[in-house]
């Protein structure tokens, strides 16, 4: 399997990236752009990308603040700011022809407010264990994160034994202690502050409104729904809601379905970019 390689890529318009869009960017062909969620960085979607080989250019960015990825100056954490840095990724990426976009946590947030606001861009869409649905309910974890002054202590009290054990939890012991370990330590403070941000700011109601437009969008586009039924945070009801024309559920799984099958995802997303 190659290794995918890590990318810096100026940009200078919208946001105003900082420094580089730091991305893996690897392979020839179709382009996929790979949008984590909280508490990773585009190394989640390594063993995926791994496992799709060259012929597929994959991209996966570090969201905002979290691995090497810089925070756009001016950035807030709105759906509308969320399509704008995703605009610049694929900018910088020099895509000009419809993106397959792939989705997991908040980065449904980011990339379907995207493909809400540039439905001519999109090629196909897979969605992992996300929400972008008014009625969502946060996990008891999020309530507390998204408490000011108790978020802040949770966060910088965060101790590694207790992480690893939820989260290992969370993908259903699918995860060993060295891989959540590795999770851990990309989840500095900087990482921490951001996902503080982004729990407070995506309150359920933000996305009405937004929520409206995914019957359109997926009647526009072809979508694929991969969901792991033993997540904690995600009802699995919610992987009906996307008007995806396949929904493949696995029981055997958690919230990170990526990273606990990544040889079966890979698989399905094969299979999903040679349909027709």
């Amino acid at each position: 399997m190659m290794a995918p390689r890590r990318c810096r890529s100026d940009t200078t318009g919208g946001l105003r990236l900082p420094h580089a869009v730091n991305r893996i960017d690897t392979g020839r062909g179709p382009p996929v752009l790979f949008l984590h969620g909280i508490p990773d960085s585009a190394e989640a979607w390594a063993g995926v990308i791994a496992r799709l080989g060259p012929g597929v250019r994959c991209i996966a960015p570090d969201l905002p603040g979290f691995g090497d990825g810089a925070v756009p100056a001016g950035f807030a954490p709105t759906l509308a700011h969320m399509a704008r840095f995703v605009d610049e990724v694929i900018a910088a990426a020099g895509v000009l022809e419809p993106v397959t976009l792939v989705v997991h946590d908040v980065g449904g947030a980011f990339g379907l407010a995207w493909a809400l606001r540039h439905p001519g861009r999109v090629g196909r869409i897979v969605a992992l264990n996300t929400a972008f649905f008014s009625d969502r309910r946060w996990h008891w974890g999020a309530r507390i994160l998204r408490t000011p002054g108790l978020g802040e202590l949770a966060m910088a009290l965060l101790p590694r034994r207790a992480f690893v054990r939820s989260v290992r939890r969370a993908a259903h012991g699918n995860l060993s202690r060295a891989a959540v370990d590795g999770i851990y330590d990309r989840f500095g403070p900087r990482a921490r502050r951001m996902a503080l941000r982004l729990y407070r700011a995506l309150d359920p109601a933000v996305f009405r409104g937004w929520e409206d437009g995914l019957p359109g969008l997926a009647a526009r586009v072809p979508v694929l729904v991969l969901w792991g039924e033993r997540d904690p945070y995600l009802p699995p009801a919610f992987a009906d809601r996307f008007g995806a024309r396949r929904v493949v559920r696995w029981p055997d799984c958690g919230h990170w379905p990526h990273r606990e099958r990544p040889d079966r995802v890979a698989a399905e997303l094969r299979a999903f970019l040679g349909e027709g």
